[in-house]
């Protein structure tokens, strides 16, 4: 019962910290390494596999703004809280990648152990390592779309050659790390942020989520309790888990832009329905201790800022 930790993102220029946090209690994943000496598709699917099998995971973010504003050594520890944190598995010992002991000045100090090389000798802290990667990577990916001219999606912030020319051409974006040294004469004498000079672009993901979010707040002001969001496994995804009256609905969500493009439900093809059933049947044998009844529905999202149009119960 050894809980894993490892970070990724101490040397970009751009982009959060991450620091993954990870308990395998009896899982058994296979293939588990150093997440720089795996392939990306192969850290994806061990990705899935270690969020599915493992007894408690965690991720902690600290922002670019917050490294700049306490700097990297105080965001190294940061980071680490915040991902143990979210870990609620049991565990006899925590074993940190390096040489550092992030955790010294809080309980679970007396617990750790660090060790140089963990990522590629502890199954524990490969899974942290992996986790940590692939979520860092896709965030920035995302980010990519964002802000197209700095290519983000290859370099994810550190100091490439073309990163240096996009930094010269369009100057520096929220997500720049204005603390490190190159990048310091993009700050003012003031600490504020020189202004982005590129084109902002909205992305289909920040679209989605927009509709989520609507989603989310309809069934909330309509008496759900909101459960998960985007629960998902390497076979399957659910937008939305939400309780009502003893009632368990698992709620698809379907975004249009405007009235015209057709009903969003129209969406809920037989095909689809049964994904979706069996999204249902595979959460309800990963947590037993659901008793509720479960039942299917699907929420219509259109305009912007979007709003719901429609809210169906399937079955």
């Amino acid at each position: 019962m050894i809980l894993g930790i490892d970070e990724v993102g101490r040397g970009p220029w751009a982009g959060p910290l991450v620091v993954g946090a990870v308990v395998l209690g009896g899982a058994a994943v296979e293939g588990l390494a150093d997440s720089k000496k795996l392939s990306k598709k192969r850290r994806e699917e061990l990705d899935l596999m270690i969020r599915d099998q493992a007894s408690g995971y965690g991720l902690g973010w600290v922002s670019a703004q917050e490294i700049d504003d306490i700097g990297l050594s105080a965001a190294l520890v940061l980071a680490t809280k915040r991902a143990v944190e979210q870990v609620a598995a049991t565990y006899h010992e925590i074993i940190i990648d390096g040489t550092i002991n992030f955790l010294k000045d809080t309980t679970k100090g007396q617990y750790v152990t660090t060790l140089k090389k963990a990522d590629s000798l502890v199954p524990a802290v490969s899974a942290a390592s992996i986790i940590a990667k692939v979520a860092r990577d896709t965030y920035m990916s995302e980010q990519d779309e964002l802000y197209p001219e700095y290519g983000f999606k290859n370099h994810v912030g550190y100091g490439t050659s073309a990163h240096v020319a996009a930094i010269k051409l369009h100057g520096v974006t929220p997500l720049h790390r204005l603390s490190f040294a190159p990048l310091a004469q993009y700050r003012t004498t003031d600490g504020v942020q020189q202004p982005y000079t590129g084109t902002l672009v909205v992305t289909t993901k920040q679209i989605g989520d927009g509709g989520e979010d609507a989603a989310t707040d309809y069934l909330e002001h309509h008496g759900h309790t909101i459960i998960d969001r985007n629960w998902k496994t390497k076979f399957c995804e659910i937008d939305i888990i939400s309780l009502k009256d003893d009632v368990m609905y698992f709620c698809e969500v379907k975004y249009r832009k405007n009235a015209q493009q057709g009903g969003g439900l129209a969406a809920i093809t037989p095909r689809k329905l049964r994904q979706m059933t069996f999204a249902v049947e595979l959460y309800a044998l990963k947590h037993p201790e659901v008793r509720h009844q479960l039942r299917l529905a699907a929420i219509s999202v259109t305009g912007e800022p979007a709003y719901v149009e429609n809210f169906l119960e399937i079955v």
